[in-house]
This record gives C-alpha cells, structure tokens and sequence, in this order.
C-alpha cells in the first residue's frame, strides 16, 4: 500500500506532474547494512525518486508459545506497506533461533527469490555477456526446516515438495519471461533420483510450459546446468528450480558476473508482497569502516522501482552506477579500485543529478 502524499516532481522533462510518494519498510540489517542502506537512501534523495522510508530493525524474538517470530512492528510496516528493501541479516550459527531471512520468507509468503545475473560493461569476469534469470522456489524443499533423530548418530531431514508451490513458481517463472521479453525457461531439476518430490515439481513445469507456448520450455539436471552453466552461460535466459538448487545456483550465477557484490535480488511474495534484498554477507571485518559497496543493495532496489512502475528511476539509477563502474575512477575495493564507500555514492549520485 501506498501512503497517499504527494509531491511536485522537479525534473526537466516533467516539471507538470505529480508524484505520489510510496513508503517502503526498510530493514538496514547488520555489519555494514546500515552503511550500504544510507548510501541507497542518499542516491534516491539525489534521484529524486518518489520513495519515503520507514526504518525497522529485525531480530528474533519468541511469541507465545516459544516460537519465533520477527519484531510485530516490522511486521505490521510491512503489512502496510507491502515493499520493503533489506540489508544483510547475521544469524549466528547454534543460536537457537533461525535464519531471520528464513524466517522472514515464511511470515511473508515469500514464494519466488528472482535473481538477475547479467554482466556489467568495465568489470572484467572471466565470462562476457552473461544475461540470465534465476527463479528459486523460496519456502520449501530441503529448507522445510524438518528435521529429527531417528536413533543416536542417524538425523533425518524431510525434503517436502507440494503441488501448489510447484504450480505457483512455475507459473510465475513462465510470466516472468513472458512479461520481460525473455525467450525461453529452464527448468532444473533432479527427477530421475527423486523421482516423486522432483517428479511432482518437473510435472507443474511442463502443466506451465502448454499454458505458455509462446516461451520455449526445456528441462535439465541440476549437475548438467552447472556443467553447461560454466562452459557457456550464455546459453540459459530464465532458469527456474526448488529451493535447496536455486540457492546454490543462483550463487554461481553470481559468481559468473563478479560476486554477490554486484548482483541484485527480490523475493517476490502472495498477496503483493515483496522484499527485496543484498544477499551477500554482513562483513563484519569492514563495518564501519567506510569500505563497503553498495552495489547489490542499489541494484536491488533498483528492481523494486521497477516492480513498483517506476521505470523512469530505476533506469537513471542504474545507468549512474553502471557508469561509475565503467569510467573505473571511482570504484570500492572489491571492485578493483581504492574509493571509500562515501566516495562510490557520492560519484553516483552526482551522475544521477546531471540526468535529472
């Protein structure tokens, strides 16, 4: 939901209208979250993008009962508010509580992870002109969170795969690519092992496939993707999976365009809901310190521009950082320069007013 406030817009090309202002949850995170988050909050501001945020923090607590829950007034924000831009979230291991991204996930329905892994100009990977999609079923599979003993040395962990789930990743996954231009889906899976739980999930991709015929539908192990995935990426266009192989896959694809540092991310939930989010990790060893790259939190917040219809922002935003990385004179460290933080941000948002 949008709260209704409405503000002039000050841009040449449209000095006329009137932009209504959306309020997005924002959840800074942990390490060098907060750092990151003030830096795409000052790239907004110098946009001029019709965004106010309201700033929550996530930590797990236990409701009634014992289970755990997120903070209710994060909750209720993004009830509300229905978009929401995260920063890293530490979840310390044998803490007792869970993955607050999981937990996160599964409070908001959050059904599809949509990852865009497309190589930037001037960043030199080993791979060129990778342009892919990843679509990760995001609330079930091996991270049902199932687990028990069965005997002293034996753990049994339940993979679950439900039609429903199966169905609506991919439907959704068919919609993506039809609705981005996208020619053709993959889906990924491993049938011929787990021939019911994958079965089930390869059978709803095929039940899509005949509803969309006008995108091209192939099927793939999950070991021959990855074999294919680095001898030739440019092979793939959207590639949709369960969870425990989205999470792993969409991983490597990043790896192929430099790193979870440059790769945008969005889960994409029922009801409206979504939450976009950096999913690299919280570096703790460089919070502070001024040294972090905003990059992934950008550009993933450059996707909620566009999951909201603000076209027009997303693509000033996008080409100042784009641009900044290409001119090479002000880049971070893990990008193979020496700018600090504060410097990478204010180089963007400079590129960003002289195209307002």
């Amino acid at each position: 939901m949008s709260r209704k406030v409405i503000k002039l817009c000050h841009h040449a090309t449209c000095i006329s209208c009137a932009l209504q202002i959306h309020t997005v949850t924002l959840i800074p995170g942990d390490g060098i979250g907060p750092e990151i988050s003030t830096a795409v909050m000052k790239i907004f501001e110098a946009a001029e993008a019709p965004i106010q945020w309201e700033e929550r923090n996530v930590t797990a607590i236990q409701g009634p009962g014992g289970k755990w829950i997120i903070p209710p007034d994060c909750k209720e924000s993004m009830d509300r508010n229905k978009i929401g831009l995260k920063g890293p979230l530490k979840t310390p291991i044998a803490a007792g509580h869970p993955s607050m991204n999981l937990l996160l996930r599964k409070t908001f329905d959050l059904y599809a992870n949509v990852r865009p892994c497309v190589s930037i100009e001037g960043y030199k990977t080993p791979y060129a002109d990778v342009n892919l999609v990843t679509i990760r079923e995001n609330t079930e599979g091996e991270y049902s969170g199932i687990e028990h003993v069965i005997v002293d040395g034996v753990v049994q962990s339940i993979k679950l795969i439900t039609e429903d789930a199966s169905q609506r990743i991919a439907e959704y996954a068919f919609e993506y690519a039809r609705n981005n231009q996208r020619g053709s889906v993959t889906a990924v899976h491993k049938a011929n092992i787990m021939r019911m739980s994958d079965g089930l999930f390869l059978r709803k991709c095929r039940e899509a496939a005949e509803k969309h015929k006008d995108v091209k539908f192939t099927e793939m192990y999950l070991d021959t993707v990855c074999l294919n995935m680095v001898q030739d990426p440019s092979q793939f266009d959207v590639l949709v999976m369960p969870n425990l192989y989205g999470d792993i896959l969409s991983d490597l694809c990043a790896g192929l365009i430099g790193g979870l540092g440059v790769t945008p991310s969005g889960n994409i939930g029922a009801n409206g809901v979504a939450i976009f989010e950096s999913v690299h990790g919280t570096a703790p060893d460089i919070a502070g310190k001024d040294l972090a790259n905003p990059t992934a939190l950008l550009l993933s917040a450059v996707m909620m521009l566009r999951h909201m219809g603000l076209h027009g922002h997303a693509k000033r935003i996008e080409a100042a950082c784009f641009d900044t990385i290409r001119d090479e004179k002000v880049r971070t460290k893990d990008l193979g320069g020496n700018s600090k933080c504060s410097e990478f941000t204010a180089a963007i948002c400079q590129r960003v007013k002289d195209m307002n």
